[in-house]
């Protein structure tokens, strides 16, 4: 099939995007990367009247600011694989942007594009919701700060506003002894998941667990933050025993949404399996050693 007849406009800043999307109304969308939009368009379960490209407002520098890494909304997936900051401060993003895709994809998707269509599969939400990330916003009304755990809120569903666009994602910058890693289960090598995990753990200079969040995506209509179903592992030294209960228990409360990937019974074995694996190298890579890293 073909996408409808379009109207298309280049912005050469946020500011005028905003203003374009307001002017041409609801019917107008935002284009990045097109990695996620143009394949709806094709199959005409998107119909935009006008598209407003993005590319000429530029990525601009990824840069470490403080405590956080402040990434433009347009750094293409590749970029985040390959940069030396991003795995040097917070590997565990380069590490789910090289599982996006193809290098096709990865090489024309953007970060604020993957966030703002919040695919309840993609690799990103899930990870940005473990670590606890940000996104700031420019829209009609102004800039404002979103949490990741308060941007998904269902099936292809955000916070952002009509005519609101993400400019900025901000990462955490993982201190000493925090350990992070993502797994996922997929058909193919570049295909969609159909069970993901992001485990972010710190450990005491002891080896003991103060802090443990775990996200899974591709089991819900939107990533899923099950930290609380891992919490017994705070205080303990995490061990493959201790991992091994703690991933059974979360998977048996998460609530699984009936995909083509497989049964729920399945689903909720293989989240249980993958979960584990993510926190099994989270601990690894923390610096843990009664915990084997995942393969």
């Amino acid at each position: 099939m073909y996408a409808a007849p379009f109207e298309y406009v280049r912005a050469e800043s946020w500011e005028e995007a905003v203003t374009l999307l307001a002017e041409h109304g609801e019917d107008a969308r935002a284009i990045a990367g097109g990695q996620s939009l143009v394949p709806l368009m094709m199959l005409r379960l998107a119909d935009p009247s006008v598209l407003i490209d993005l590319a000429d407002i530029g990525s601009g520098s990824l840069q470490q600011v403080d405590g956080h890494l402040e990434v433009p909304a347009l750094t293409r997936h590749v970029e985040l694989e390959r940069s030396d900051l991003v795995r040097a401060r917070c590997g565990i993003v380069a590490e789910a942007a090289g599982r996006i895709g193809n290098l096709r994809v990865r090489n024309r998707g953007t970060i604020g594009g993957s966030l703002a269509h919040a695919d309840p599969s993609a690799e990103l939400p899930c990870v940005m919701l473990a670590l606890g990330g940000r996104v700031r916003t420019l829209g009609p009304d102004g800039t404002r700060t979103i949490a990741a755990r308060d941007l998904f809120r269902g099936y292809f569903e955000t916070a952002l506003a009509p005519g609101e666009l993400i400019t900025h994602v901000e990462l955490p910058v993982l201190p000493e002894r925090c350990g992070a890693a993502f797994a996922e289960l997929t058909r193919r090598a570049d295909d969609f998941a159909s069970v993901a995990a992001a485990a972010v753990m710190t450990l005491s200079a002891d080896g003991i667990c103060s802090d443990a969040r775990l996200a899974v995506a591709a089991v819900a209509h939107r990533p899923l933050d099950v930290s609380g179903g891992i919490a017994t592992l705070i205080g303990g030294r995490p061990t493959d025993a201790s991992i091994a209960t703690a991933a059974r228990a979360m998977a048996a409360d998460v609530e699984i949404t009936l995909t083509a990937h497989g049964s729920r019974e399945y689903q909720r074995r293989m989240l249980e399996v993958f979960a584990g694996r993510a926190l099994r190298a989270a601990v690894a890579r923390a610096g843990g050693s009664d915990a084997r890293s995942a393969a």
